[in-house]
């Protein structure tokens, strides 16, 4: 077996300078700076340019009810803005005129096992046969899976393997999706809990449940939430997604060859790994071999420098993908939120990593700027100026396109944001997190352009949830609400009505552009006195404890709507479900959304949030904005 040594290889170069956006006024800096915020550089508007996205397939799904069959489909981003849509059962036409106005049909009567395609119907040409649709019989689709064996800690703690977060990509290039899945021990440790843990094991799987590959991160990788940040998307657009990792000593990659040395164990007597080379790893999406490795970005350095000397903060780990230059995706790596923050943009091109830029809280640059521990326990990544490219929102600070501080509130740490346009009487996109700190704002609702907090509510505790959608007919934009506070709130923070059931996940899942509550294994419609229960998984469970998140939730399959992915309570199959309710509204398939691609990349990151659009859907809304997008 080979034993590649990836610290001996080349360093990645010097990131290129790039270009300083103007700085703000003097007097706009002074206003923020009188405000407690410090907001570094301003956003000219540049004009669009087009972003890569996946070569899909239609997409085809037949969800099945008692009274017959709804056949949904995605409208690309490459398609015509008047494409319509004929459907065909077995190769005989079921619609009598051709479908415009949405994406979906209901084939009334129609048993499960009805066989459908759709054909795209193109400046009055009926175009080929799409792929045959994904049959849910009985409500969802089950891909099998089959767990890891379990093991033995070094003292002696027996253990096995569950479903945790999973993530979506075309890893061989037919256009389909197919599932990266990650498995956790059931000792998998917070950070802040010592104790040996199982190995993290990583699976790239098809539809029919084939399994593509397996990789083992090894023992020197130590498993939990906070850990592995998987990140699977297209970055050197050969059309075919590739999954970046970080590594270690004695990784096995999906071909079984061993990165660096076999033997190493850096584990002390409380299970932490706090010594050892710490890499980064591209690997083929297809083939799961690692295709390159370099050292990890940064190097832990001194583990007491990033505030404890035992190993809570010095591995807390996030990752997210960006179209840093507003055409191509790059991958972010990133340590650290407590205190010291680091982010790592790289580029995946011609079968090498090409270090972009590095940002560090405490570099020269950065020193007493009010950087450090601004982090969350996830990060969102959009256009927040308008500038055409994306910037990465880390939790109460955000990080510009070319690596620069954009801003800080300085209101420190925080479990849970949400990034999207909130408010479509608003330019642009807003902003809502909440705060762990007793002494820091509860809620704050942000402008992510400069950082300008809109409104807050008082400090009172560790909130240790928030989310925002547009959940409620009955109020312009999107609600607001955390789990310390009694009710939802408007754009302005005014008080709606009753607090949801549930303040965890969100999904668009019947009829209308008003988006659901899913939390724990069921999705529920708000009420104004009750919430209505939608669905409930069969013999599913949820993820991460409290936070009680699916393996994966968003628009995968068919047309926006999104559908939800939880494993079996057996851990034998990700259990799939689309909604089987016809809609009227037509939207692109949120896929060819980059913001919402890049969310859907970064939704197993940390402590999972829903991915959000970087248009506002809800009720009221404007006809939905159509992508600028190519496929490579």
């Amino acid at each position: 077996m080979q034993h590649p040594q990836p610290h001996a290889q080349l360093r990645p170069p010097t990131p290129t300078r790039t270009r300083r956006r103007p700085l703000l006024s003097a007097m706009t800096a002074g206003v923020l700076a009188a405000a407690g915020l410090v907001s570094l550089s301003a956003a000219p508007a540049e004009a669009a340019t087009a972003r890569q996205v996946e070569a899909l397939d239609r997409g085809v799904v037949s969800v099945h009810i008692d009274s017959g069959n709804l056949v949904s489909w995605r409208w690309l981003g490459t398609d015509p803005n008047d494409v319509s849509f004929n459907v065909y059962r077995a190769g005989t036409k079921v619609n009598s005129t051709p479908v415009t106005g949405s994406t979906n049909y209901f084939h009334s009567g129609a048993p499960a096992q009805a066989d459908y395609t759709v054909r795209a119907i193109v400046g009055g040409v009926e175009q080929a046969d799409s792929v045959h649709a994904i049959q849910f019989r009985t409500g969802y689709k089950d891909v099998p899976i089959t767990p890891p064996a379990g093991g033995t800690t070094p003292d002696g703690v027996a253990y096995t393997y569950e479903a945790n977060d999973a993530s979506v990509g075309d890893l061989d290039g037919d256009g389909a999706l197919d599932f990266v899945l990650k498995w956790q021990p059931t000792n998998a440790k917070d950070n802040s809990q010592s104790g040996y843990t199982g190995n993290t094991i990583v699976d790239g799987i098809k539809l029919d449940g084939t399994r593509l590959w397996r990789i083992d991160l090894g023992r020197n990788i130590r498993s939990g939430a906070h850990y592995t940040q998987f990140q699977v998307y297209d970055y050197d657009g050969d059309r075919k997604a590739e999954v970046a990792m970080k590594t270690a000593d004695a990784t096995v990659d999906g071909t079984g060859v061993v990165i660096g040395n076999s033997a190493a164990d850096y584990r002390n007597s409380s299970g932490y790994v706090l010594s050892g080379p710490e890499y980064l790893t591209m690997f083929n999406g297809q083939t799961g071999k690692a295709m390159g490795t370099v050292d990890y970005v940064p190097a832990r350095g001194t583990v007491s420098s990033w505030g404890d000397s035992y190993g809570n903060r010095v591995d807390r780990f996030l990752a997210g993908t960006a179209y840093l230059d507003g055409a191509r995706p790059s991958l972010i790596m990133a340590r650290g939120y407590y205190t010291r923050t680091v982010l790592a943009a790289w580029d995946w091109r011609n079968g090498a990593f090409t270090r972009r830029w590095t940002f560090d809280s405490s570099s020269s640059t950065n020193t007493g700027k009010g950087f450090d521990g601004q982090g969350s326990h996830s990060l969102s990544v959009g256009d927040v100026d308008g500038d055409g490219k994306d910037e990465i929102v880390y939790g109460a600070m955000a990080v510009d396109d070319n690596g620069n501080g954009l801003w800080t509130t300085k209101t420190g740490h925080g479990d849970a944001q949400h990034l999207g346009d909130l408010d479509p009487g608003h330019a642009g996109l807003e902003y809502f997190k909440v705060s762990e700190s007793t002494s820091q704002p509860a809620e704050l609702y942000i402008n992510p352009a400069n950082g300008t907090v809109n409104w807050s509510i008082a400090a009172c505790c560790d909130n240790g949830r928030g989310v925002a959608g547009d959940i409620w007919a009955g109020n312009d934009g999107a609600e607001v609400w955390s789990a310390s506070d009694t009710s939802i709130r408007d754009e302005a923070g005014a008080t709606k009505g009753r607090e949801p059931s549930s303040v965890n996940f969100l999904s668009w899942w019947d009829a209308d552009p008003v988006r659901e509550l899913l939390d724990g294994t069921h999705i529920d419609k708000y009420g104004t006195s009750s919430d209505t229960r939608l669905l409930t998984g069969a013999s599913v469970h949820s993820n991460n404890s409290t936070k009680a998140t699916p393996a994966l939730s968003g628009d995968l399959f068919g047309d926006w709507r999104e559908e939800v992915v939880w494993a079996t309570s057996a851990n034998t199959a990700l259990r799939i479900y689309s909604t089987p309710i016809e809609t009227t509204t037509r939207i692109t398939t949120l896929l060819h959304d980059t913001m919402y691609r890049t969310g859907i990349a970064w939704q197993n990151t940390a402590y999972n949030q829903p991915p959000h659009p970087s248009f506002f859907i809800g009720n009221g809304m404007p006809t939905a904005p159509r992508p600028t997008v190519y496929t490579p």
